[in-house]
């Protein structure tokens, strides 16, 4: 669980800190496809447009940190039609050698900087390369704020591995990649000539037109098993599979968003670009403006997680539950640490005219 830094994450990072507000002249807002940009394989237009970003009003289960509402202004993008999946990762790998953070050996002197002073080192036969890897409980659980109870440190899990080192991907090309850190997903993107989206960009690409509605497709959360893959029964003990799967699904296994984007609701959480501060909202809708292409917080900021640096992931899993977080709201969002490696995160990219056109 090694932080260390490439270049490509350095950076990736140096791009997308917020620097110092400038007066900016702002060109005309970004809305249709360019004639003449050919859409790159794999990927869809998404139209730029200005909504309000955060929980709609009718959202009964938006939390603090999804308020409140903020209006935005986002250029138009393409985006991945699905999440990156082990076989596009695989290439990546056997093109470039990349050993993700999850296969490394773990430094210690690195690691210590995210915890608490004086926090005693692990004996070596714990301090492995590994990844969390989620298990169900025997019984119900009084408390599901404790989120130790169903994930598990697990040393040999990675992104061959996601489940644990007896378990593999062979016959599930298209199934999302997992167990990428932050720090492996920007690897990717310099690759593919890509970048991640912003917390705004994809949400804008989630909503695709229906600025208002709690999810993707609307209000009705009948409809949910039908439109995404999450936990249906009584998490984390028992899951009726009423959606067909337990775990992760392949890409594609339910109906799209009205733009032809996949999984933009449960499935795997996805990684985007900007820092999570649960404060982020409540600032922004204090400069009473609209927010061009937002990059998000300039800093992370987690009250019950200071030593961690976190990112924003969107789009619950299918862990997601309506009794534990209904994660697969448009709005939702969760921070996770830049170091984690995780069985239901993934991520997928996009890439702006200008990136096309360099």
């Amino acid at each position: 669980m090694s932080c260390k830094e490439d270049k490509a994450y350095k950076e990736a990072e140096k791009a997308f800190t917020k620097k110092e507000a400038k007066p900016e002249v702002l060109t005309p807002l970004l809305v249709e496809q360019p004639d003449g940009v050919k859409t790159p394989d794999g990927m869809i237009w998404v139209s730029g447009g200005e909504f309000q970003q955060g929980a709609v009003p009718q959202d009964k289960m938006a939390m603090a940190h999804e308020k409140p509402a903020v209006k935005v202004s986002v250029d138009g993008f393409f985006m991945d039609i699905t999440e990156v999946t082990n076989q596009q990762f695989r290439e990546f790998v056997e093109e470039t050698g990349y050993v993700t953070v999850a296969e490394r050996a773990i430094d210690w002197e690195e690691l210590k900087k995210q915890v608490p002073e004086g926090t005693e080192k692990p004996h070596d036969s714990i301090l492995q390369p590994g990844a969390l890897t989620f298990r169900k409980t025997e019984s119900s659980l009084p408390n599901l704020y404790d989120f130790s109870q169903w994930w598990k440190w697990t040393i040999g899990a990675n992104w061959k591995h996601p489940n644990g080192p007896k378990s593999d991907i062979k016959g599930k090309d298209n199934y999302p990649v997992v167990q990428v850190s932050y720090e492996d997903a920007l690897a990717y993107c310099e690759w593919a000539g890509r970048r991640l989206p912003t917390e705004a960009e994809w949400e804008l690409a989630a909503r695709a037109g229906s600025y208002g509605t709690t999810y993707f497709w609307g209000d009705d959360a009948t409809e949910l098993s039908k439109r995404a893959n999450t936990w249906e029964g009584e998490f984390p003990v028992k899951n009726t599979e009423l959606d067909g799967y337990e775990l992760r699904a392949p890409v594609k296994s339910y109906a799209p968003n009205a733009l032809g984007l996949y999984d933009m609701a449960g499935n795997v959480w996805e990684w985007t670009s900007d820092w999570y501060n649960t404060n982020y909202y409540k600032d922004m809708v204090a400069t009473s403006s609209v927010l061009r292409n937002p990059l998000g917080a300039a800093s992370p900021f987690t009250p019950n997680n200071p030593y961690a640096k976190e990112k924003i992931i969107k789009g619950g899993s299918f862990l997601c539950s309506d009794s534990y977080c209904a994660s697969y709201r448009v709005s939702a969002r969760m921070g996770s640490s830049m170091d984690s490696s995780l069985e239901h995160t993934g991520f997928r990219t996009v890439a702006s005219v200008a990136m096309l056109k360099n």
